[in-house]
């Protein structure tokens, strides 16, 4: 009898064991699963290192209602294009369709690698349509007069002084998704997740001085 309860005993814990085994096994499994599939997420979808975390934007692809969007403020529009965080490329190589000479701003490795073989396959030439590895907050961009911008709410308010500063006053500022917290817009297309805001910057500093000039002479 007693032996008949040991081997039931012994069978018992070398199942429990096979068990443990077991969950060990598919713990470490999903483990590294999850590892990797952040790993591909972070390399495609975050900024470089070297942007300062409040002003960091992950990637977030436009949608074919907002690019459409974009293109319908920018129309009657020419020259030079900038796409701040160009991504995947698309708004560029929309832009770059309607005759936009385009630079698409982009520091994420994986994504600026993937637009320029788009660009390659689409045969754009790099007169047409270039995508840099810079940081567009650390670049003057005097010479755009059209900008395009789907970035996050938190660093819209440091983009609207940083554009103030640099654009001519025939610029025209077209924003996804989520508009400037302080700018006028001078009209906007779409609806939801897609809507859009154009702004023009000689618009923008007009009632900047007279909200200026009331403040002096009250």
């Amino acid at each position: 009898m007693e032996d008949s309860i040991e081997v039931m005993l012994q069978e018992r814990n070398s199942k429990l064991l096979y068990r443990y085994r077991d969950n060990r096994v598919l713990t470490f499994a999903a483990g590294a699963i999850f590892s990797g599939l952040y790993g591909l997420w972070a390399m495609f979808c975050l900024p470089g290192l070297k942007v300062p975390f409040r002003l960091k934007v992950p990637f977030l692809p436009s949608s074919k209602d907002q690019t459409e969007n974009v293109m319908k403020l920018l129309e009657g529009r020419r020259g030079r294009l900038a796409d701040l965080g160009s991504g995947d490329g698309r708004l560029v190589f929309a832009a770059c369709s309607a005759g936009f000479q385009c630079t698409g701003f982009e520091i994420n490795s994986m994504l600026l690698a993937y637009s320029r073989s788009q660009a390659w396959w689409r045969g754009i030439p790099h007169t047409h349509a270039t995508f840099v590895k810079q940081d567009f907050w650390k670049t003057d961009l005097s010479k755009y007069t059209n900008v395009v911008a789907f970035l996050a709410p938190g660093v819209m308010a440091d983009l609207e002084e940083k554009l103030l500063n640099e654009l001519p006053d025939d610029a025209r500022v077209v924003v996804c998704r989520f508009p400037f917290p302080h700018w006028p817009h001078s009209c906007t297309s779409g609806s939801g997740l897609d809507q859009v805001w154009a702004y023009n910057i000689s618009s923008v500093r007009e009632t900047r001085d007279t909200t200026s000039s009331l403040k002096t002479h009250p």
